[in-house]
This record gives C-alpha cells, sequence and structure tokens, in this order.
C-alpha cells in the first residue's frame, strides 16, 4: 500500500498544472489560456469530423492519429478518417464550415479547447482545421506512465498571409520524397507557400513533352515527370500548401539555351559570308549548362521574337500543372552584358525607346504578363523586375540587403510604397547558414517607416531561401530545419514574441519531432560521421561537431568554383550546422561562472575544456585511420593549446602569461581550416578577458 501510495503521488506530481513556458508550440499562438486539469490520453482515443470540409481534413486527421500513436504506442482502435460523423461520440470533435481554398488571405483561424474529457476543433475551414491538429500534436505531455493533454483554451490565426520556403532544385536535383518530406516539415509549423525553383543556369528540372530537347540536353537526366509533379502539388494541396513553380528568366539562362541556343543574347563573330541581301549573318553562341555557382553571362534575347513564342509554349505546358495563381519568372541578377556587345539588341533598343537595360527587361517582363494570364497567373520576380514602368499587377520579392551593398528592406519599402505587393526573403537566407537569431530578429513589417494601413496590407510576408549550390539530397534537411521553424513563427505569431531563449528551448523539441515526418536533418548526421571517420567510433569528432558550424555567408565556395554541382558534400562542413549544440550550451556555462565562480559553475566550464582536451587526443588517434579527419587537427590543436592554459589558470589556479593567452585565443578564430569555425570563440574570449 506504501508503493502505491507513492506511485500515485509521483504520477500526480508529473501531471501538475503546466505551465505556460513549458510547452512547446511553434509557432506559439495568438491567445493561449492554460486552466487546471488534463484530457488523459487512452486507447479508445477517436475523432469526428462535422461540417462540409474538403477531403483533405480526413486525410489529416488520419496522419494526426498515426502520428500521435506513433508517439504514444496506446494501438488507438481507430484506423483511417474517410468522412464525416464517423465517429459522434468521439473525444476529439473537428468542425469546419467550409472547404478552403489553397490561395492567399484564405481564413486559416481555429479555436481549440480541451478539457478533461472533450477536445474540440472548430475552424471556418480545413485549413484551420489542419494547423489546429499541429498544436495540438505540440502540446502533447506526459509523465512515467501515461500521455495527457493540458486543458487549454487557443484562438489562433497567422499574421501573414504568405510564409513560404523556397527550394532550389536546379543546382543540386531534389528527388520527389526530399521535397515531399520538406513540404510536411512545413506544414507542421504552419507554412503554406512552397517556392520551387525548378529552372537556373544549372538544370532544367521539369519534364516537357512538346520540347524534349530541355530535358535531354540540359538536365542530366534529373528532372521530374510531369505526373511527379502533380504528385508533389497534390501532396502539398492535401497539407494546405500553395506550389510556386519559378522559371528564371531571361538571366540564369544557361540552361534553356543549352537547347535553344537561338534565342540567346550573345554574339560570337560576324561570319564573312553575306546573305541574299548582302548582309553580314550572325553567328550564335553555343551554350552549356552550368557547372559552377556564381552570375553568368547567357541570358534570352528580349528582342527576338522566337524568345516570347517558345515562353509562351513553355507556359502553357508547365501552367497547367499548377492550379495556383502565382508564377515566379525570376528576373534577378541579369548583368546585361550580352545585351551591351549584340548590336541586334542595341537597335532594338533605340527603335523602342528603351533608355537602359532596366527598361529592356521591363519590356521583356511585360510581355510575360499576358502569357501567363492566359494561365489565370499572376506574375511574380525578384526584385530586379521593379522598375517604374513594370506593372503594379505584378508581387515583387524582396531579396537584397547589406551582403549586396544595399539597407535591409529597401526594397521592399520601395515596393509596397510604389504601389506593389512584396514578399520579404533579405534576412531569412537559411544557405547562408547564420544562426537562428539572425533570422528570427527580422520581421517583414518595417518598424522604422511610418506605412498607411494600405501600405502594410502590401506586404504579404515571407519566405525562407534555401539555394542548393551547396548542400545534397542528404543534407539538404539539415540546412533548412530546425532554423526554418523560427521564420515560421515570426511569419505566423504576433510581433511581441521575440524571447530567444523560449525559442530556442522549443525549437530544440520542435526539431527532434520534425523526424517522424521523415526529414533527415538529426539523423543523417551519423552516416556522415561514419563517413569521415571510416566507420571508427566517432564520439571524439562528434564533439568537435558540435563546437564548430560552416562558415558563413557563400566564403566556402570562393568564386563560386571552389566546388561544382557534382564536387562531394560530405565533408566536415556538411556535418556542422548553425547554432552548435556545445557551443550555445558553453556560452551559457561561461555566463554562469563569471556571475558566479561558485565551484559548481567552475566545473561545468572546465569539464568542457577537459572533453576538449581528450578529443584533440582521440581524433589523433582516429587520424591515423581516416584521412578525412587530418584537415580537422590543427583546428582541434588550438582549441586543446588554449583549453590546457584556461584550466590551469581556472582550475589549478596558476599563473598564465595573458598575452599568451591572447595569441591562443586569435588562433582559436580562423576559418581556414576545414571550411568551419569554431563557436566557441566568442566564449573563450569572455574566459580570456575575464582572468
Amino acid at each position: 500500500m506504501k508503493y502505491l501510495i507513492l506511485f500515485l503521488f509521483a504520477s500526480f506530481i508529473s501531471s501538475a498544472q503546466i505551465k505556460k513556458e513549458q510547452l512547446d508550440v511553434m509557432p506559439w499562438p495568438q491567445n493561449l489560456t492554460l486552466t487546471d486539469g488534463t484530457f488523459a490520453l487512452a486507447k479508445n482515443f477517436k475523432i469526428n469530423i462535422t461540417g462540409a470540409p474538403n477531403s483533405r481534413i480526413f486525410i489529416g486527421a488520419t496522419n494526426f492519429l498515426r502520428r500521435l500513436d506513433g508517439r504514444t504506442g496506446l494501438f488507438f482502435d481507430q484506423g483511417f478518417i474517410t468522412k464525416t460523423n464517423e465517429a459522434l461520440t468521439a473525444q476529439l470533435q473537428i468542425n469546419c464550415v467550409r472547404s478552403g481554398k489553397i490561395e492567399l488571405y484564405e481564413d486559416e483561424s481555429y479555436l481549440l479547447k480541451i478539457t478533461g474529457n472533450k477536445i474540440t476543433i472548430n475552424a471556418t475551414t480545413d485549413l484551420g482545421a489542419l494547423h489546429a491538429l499541429e498544436t495540438l500534436l505540440q502540446l502533447l505531455q506526459n509523465n512515467n506512465n501515461s500521455y495527457y493533454f493540458p486543458n487549454v483554451t487557443i484562438s489562433d490565426f497567422p499574421r501573414f498571409t504568405w510564409r513560404g520556403l523556397m527550394m532550389d532544385v536546379s543546382r543540386h536535383f531534389m528527388p520527389v520524397d526530399v521535397v515531399k518530406r520538406n513540404i510536411d516539415g512545413m506544414a507542421a509549423v504552419k507554412m503554406n507557400v512552397f517556392h520551387w525553383h525548378l529552372v537556373d543556369d544549372q538544370g532544367w528540372r521539369i519534364e516537357m513533352k512538346k520540347h524534349p530537347k530541355l530535358t535531354q540536353l540540359a538536365s542530366d537526366g534529373n528532372y521530374y515527370t510531369q505526373e511527379e509533379i502533380k504528385s508533389v502539388v497534390k501532396y502539398a494541396d492535401e497539407r494546405g500548401i500553395l506550389v510556386v513553380p519559378e522559371i528564371d528568366v531571361p538571366g540564369h539562362g544557361s540552361a534553356i539555351l543549352t537547347a535553344y541556343p537561338e534565342i540567346g543574347s550573345k554574339v560570337v563573330a560576324m561570319n564573312s559570308n553575306t546573305t541574299e541581301n548582302g548582309k553580314q549573318s550572325v553567328q550564335i553562341q553555343t551554350y552549356s549548362v552550368e557547372r559552377n555557382a556564381g552570375i553568368f553571362g547567357p541570358t534570352l534575347d528580349p528582342s527576338n521574337p522566337k524568345t516570347y513564342q517558345l515562353l509562351s509554349e513553355f507556359f502553357d505546358e508547365v501552367c497547367p500543372l499548377f492550379p495556383g495563381k502565382y508564377f515566379h519568372i525570376g528576373g534577378d541578377e541579369n548583368e546585361g552584358k550580352d545585351w551591351d556587345s549584340n548590336p541586334k539588341i542595341q537597335e532594338f533598343k533605340k527603335k523602342h525607346n528603351l533608355a537602359n537595360n532596366h527598361e529592356l527587361q521591363t519590356y521583356f517582363t511585360m510581355q510575360l504578363i499576358p502569357l501567363l494570364k492566359k494561365h489565370n497567373k499572376e506574375l511574380m520576380g525578384w526584385e530586379e523586375i521593379m522598375t517604374k514602368n513594370m506593372s503594379k499587377d505584378a508581387i515583387i520579392h524582396s531579396w537584397k540587403g547589406p551582403n549586396e551593398g544595399v539597407s535591409a528592406g529597401k526594397s521592399l519599402v520601395d515596393a509596397i510604397k510604389g504601389g506593389y505587393k512584396t514578399v520579404l526573403s533579405n534576412g531569412y537566407y537559411i544557405d547562408l547558414v547564420y544562426g537562428v537569431e539572425d533570422h528570427y530578429t527580422v520581421d517583414p513589417m518595417p518598424s522604422n517607416v511610418a506605412l498607411t494601413d494600405e501600405e502594410k496590407a502590401r506586404i504579404l510576408g515571407g519566405e525562407a531561401t534555401m539555394w542548393s549550390e551547396l548542400v545534397t539530397p542528404s543534407t539538404l534537411d539539415s540546412r533548412i530545419w530546425p532554423r526554418t521553424g523560427a521564420i515560421a513563427e515570426r511569419l505566423w505569431s504576433d510581433k511581441s514574441i521575440t524571447d530567444i531563449n523560449s525559442l530556442r528551448k522549443r525549437l530544440k523539441t520542435v526539431s527532434f519531432r520534425l523526424e517522424e515526418l521523415g526529414l533527415t536533418h538529426i539523423k543523417s548526421k551519423e552516416a556522415l560521421l561514419r563517413n569521415i571517420s571510416n566507420n571508427q567510433r566517432n564520439v571524439a569528432l562528434e564533439d568537435l561537431s558540435n563546437i564548430c558550424e560552416p562558415i558563413k555567408k557563400y566564403s566556402r565556395n570562393k568564386g563560386g568554383t571552389e566546388y561544382q554541382m557534382y564536387s562531394p558534400l560530405t565533408l566536415f562542413a556538411d556535418v556542422c550546422t548553425p547554432d552548435a549544440s556545445d557551443a550555445l550550451e558553453f556560452d551559457v556555462a561561461v555566463v554562469n561562472y563569471l556571475n558566479n565562480k561558485s565551484i559548481e559553475n567552475q566545473t561545468t566550464v572546465t569539464n568542457y575544456l577537459s572533453k576538449w582536451i581528450k578529443m584533440n587526443v582521440d581524433l589523433i588517434q582516429l587520424s591515423n585511420n581516416a584521412p578525412l579527419i587530418q584537415p580537422l587537427l590543427s583546428l582541434s590543436k588550438k582549441l586543446n593549446d588554449l583549453s590546457e592554459l584556461l584550466t590551469l589558470k581556472i582550475d589549478k589556479k596558476q599563473n598564465v602569461d595573458p598575452s599568451i593567452l591572447n595569441d591562443l585565443l586569435e588562433k582559436c578564430n580562423t576559418k581556414e581550416h576545414a571550411d568551419v569555425e569554431l563557436a566557441v570563440y566568442n566564449s573563450l574570449k569572455k574566459l580570456v578577458q575575464a582572468q
């Protein structure tokens, strides 16, 4: 009896009233109120759906049930949910007033209420209900022997209507399963626009039945069949996500021009032969698919009628694959060099009173609008399409910032002031491998500019951008997740939700849970480590990866030529990720120690130093049978040397020459080894300067 009482008391304590700070919900809801009590989960848990929803809610509810069962192992009695009013007495009642449309400005709100014996979800559309189910999954709690939901009332809706992720599949092709698992990840954090960058210099990725040369000559055999594209669009639709395709023109044209060089702008030379009318003929350049990263010259010819004829035919075949309203035509990074050197194009500019290449590109882009309107598509393009004569119907995609020599968000403000709808990506370039805080602090709504309500309404939202020069299907997920969850929160939650410590705490759990969807951002690391260590026990290698991060921006691929599109991305820099876990924890330990030099805080710090000293010894041993570890030894040795001296100073209380400490510290600030940097440098600097 005594042990039974203890057991019941332990269960009661572990399921005591939960606090908001304990919840790992992301994005954080607009309104959340906790009340006393819990809903206990049991094997007889069932779902009933009422109202007039789209059938996607049946798929979503079934997937929810399977994921919940997978977490709890309760073997729920209910299998597949296929229609409304299937289980009238079910504990979870979902009511959807009407079918949701996969478009902007649709109602995505929901009301979720959990009481001791019932859970209700009320939503105008099934899209809101799908969001509610994701929130419900994130609310799941457990004690030592059971699972439960806290009693809570949540009313929620998104702050912005465009919450997107762009995936570039031209530089490195991403198979369908990779695309779909990332769509699942998007749905889990309530993102609703998948921007599919399908065509660039490095490849054309769409099957073209009427223009097979595009895949025969410009895809390296890596492309999506039209049926595969339809399956992805359907998969996204079932998860409440709009797919926006991109074919980048007129620049970034290498792949298109490899198949159709006759619509290119570059002139090689004048032939000595003359035509029937006595004029010299022009020899057109041949093109090839690009293997490097960067900005290249191949550009479509805006003066050639065949350019528009072909693009019209491309759109006629591609647009029906994507039922959404929006089509992204790129329009970025056209340097205009081939236009400047082509006399026919210069003559065309004069004839049409086009003062410069910006006006010429505007002319080109304006010709695409009716080609897309024929398919009920609205044109969207990167900010370079925004010129004085550009149609106000176009959506401007703002991407430039300090890295490009302009102030952050300038083009977004210029767009809304100019009467354009706009989407922000500057600050959300996740391929730059910045830490999560860099993205979380960026808001699409400018705080330092006075805007009217009408101007604010033109800010549709934002989009994380994943360019794929330095990722493969094995590493893509680790560059997208979990940081994109923070961007999703910025686009959904109230602007007041800014606590970075809360974000990191919640993101840790969300990251782990994303893998139940098939994402590989955590599990793929082990396979890469095995490759580097030559299948040796790799604890030391993992320890180093937990304090290293890839070098930032595009400095890893100097000049865009250090890596080609077929180069190996299986190295230590591919293992490492932003927000290195031990580096974050070490910084907390250092701050605590400097605030209070207790024995406990001191031991926490010196334990890290001791671990890195041992790590260096172990890496040297591993390197005897693992050549890929050799480039890491110099960096590990630098950290080892500093750790040894800091240990003497902190733990042994010995005097250490400050100049020697500072010299070793700066050696740890190197970015010259294995394309990584020590993420613990700033924390070590705090220790050195405090001694």
